[in-house]
C-alpha cells in the first residue's frame, strides 16, 4: 500500500523592523526535513532593510510588500496562497528541524483534519503552565490556551473558507486590542465546522517575557474582552475571564509581588474595557 502525499505548505510571515531575528527563523527553515514549502515574507518595512536576510537562500522565498498592521500583512498574502497547507510563523521564531514533516505525516495521516494547533516553548525547551498538556480537538471553550499564531497549521480550505483576519485585532492595528487576531480566526473556524486539533507534541521556539508589562496586560486582556463581545461568549465565560486575572492579582499580592499583581490588574481591567467595547 502506497504512502499518502504529504501536503505541500505556504508560510506567511508578516516582518517589521527585525533583521536578525528573520535571519533566524529563515536559517531554521533552510534545515527543514520537509522540502515542499514556499515562504511569503510579507514587508512591512519603509526601507530595504530585509535585502541581506533574503539573498541567497537555498529555500523558496517570496517577498510581498504590505502596510504596517499584523493583520493587514496577513491578508496581503491571502491572494497569493497556493499550497495544501498555511502556516503562520513570527518574524522572531524558530521551527525545530522536523516540525513541518510532522505536521505533513499528522494531516497525511488524519485526512478528516483541518489543521493542526502546537504550542509554544523557549530556547531551553520550557513552556509556560498555562498551555494544556492533552491533545484535543479545538472548540470554543477549550482553544484559548491551546493555540498561537506561530504554531497554527491550516488546510487552504480552511483559509478559503474562513477568509481574511479581521483588521481591528493584530500588532499594528491602532486599535486597544492589537492582539488575539489568531483565536478570533479559530473561532470562526471552528464556528464553520472545522475540525482542528492540539497536538502539544508539536512545538515552535519563541523566547517569552519573564517579567510581561503592563501595557501587555491591558493590551492581550482588551484583545480578549474584544473578542468575548465579538463572538457572543455566554455570561459564564466571561465571567471566568474576569475572575481569573483578579485571582491572580491576589495570589501576587499575597507572594509580595507587587509587579505582577499590576500587571493581573491591568489585564484585567483591559478585558472590561474590550469587553464593553
Amino acid at each position: 500500500m502506497s504512502k499518502p502525499k504529504l501536503p505541500s505548505f505556504d508560510l506567511v510571515v508578516a516582518t517589521v523592523d527585525r533583521n536578525e531575528e528573520l535571519g533566524r527563523l529563515l536559517d531554521s527553515l533552510e534545515r527543514q526535513t520537509h522540502r515542499d514549502f514556499r515562504v511569503l515574507v510579507v514587508d512591512q518595512n519603509d526601507d530595504d532593510r530585509l535585502a541581506d536576510a533574503l539573498r541567497g537562500r537555498a529555500i523558496d522565498v517570496h517577498r510581498l510588500v504590505a502596510e504596517r498592521g499584523l493583520s493587514r500583512a496577513r491578508n496581503a498574502a491571502l491572494p497569493h496562497l497556493r499550497a495544501d497547507v498555511i502556516a503562520f510563523p513570527d518574524d522572531d521564531c524558530v521551527y525545530p528541524d522536523d516540525l513541518l514533516e510532522r505536521v505533513a505525516r499528522g494531516l497525511a495521516a488524519k485526512p478528516s483534519l483541518d489543521g493542526l494547533t502546537g504550542r509554544a516553548i523557549d530556547g531551553n525547551g520550557r513552556s509556560s503552565p498555562s498551555w494544556k498538556r492533552d491533545r484535543a480537538l479545538l472548540s470554543r471553550e477549550n482553544l484559548w490556551n491551546r493555540a498561537i499564531s506561530f504554531a497554527i497549521f491550516l488546510r487552504a480550505s480552511v483559509v478559503e473558507q474562513v477568509g481574511a483576519f479581521d483588521e481591528q485585532l493584530g500588532l499594528g492595528s491602532g486599535t486597544s486590542w492589537s492582539s488575539g487576531e489568531e483565536i478570533d480566526y479559530l473561532v470562526r473556524a471552528v464556528d464553520a465546522g472545522t475540525r482542528i486539533e492540539y497536538d502539544p507534541a508539536l512545538v515552535v521556539v519563541h523566547e517569552r517575557e519573564t517579567h510581561p508589562a503592563r501595557a501587555v496586560g491591558a493590551r492581550d486582556g482588551a484583545s480578549m474582552g474584544y473578542l468575548l463581545r465579538k463572538h457572543g461568549y455566554p455570561l459564564r465565560t466571561v465571567a471566568t475571564m474576569l475572575v481569573r486575572p483578579a485571582g491572580g492579582a491576589l495570589v501576587a499580592l499575597a507572594r509580595r509581588d507587587p509587579r505582577r499583581a499590576r500587571f493581573h490588574l491591568s489585564t484585567l481591567r483591559g478585558r472590561l474595557i474590550g469587553y464593553r467595547a
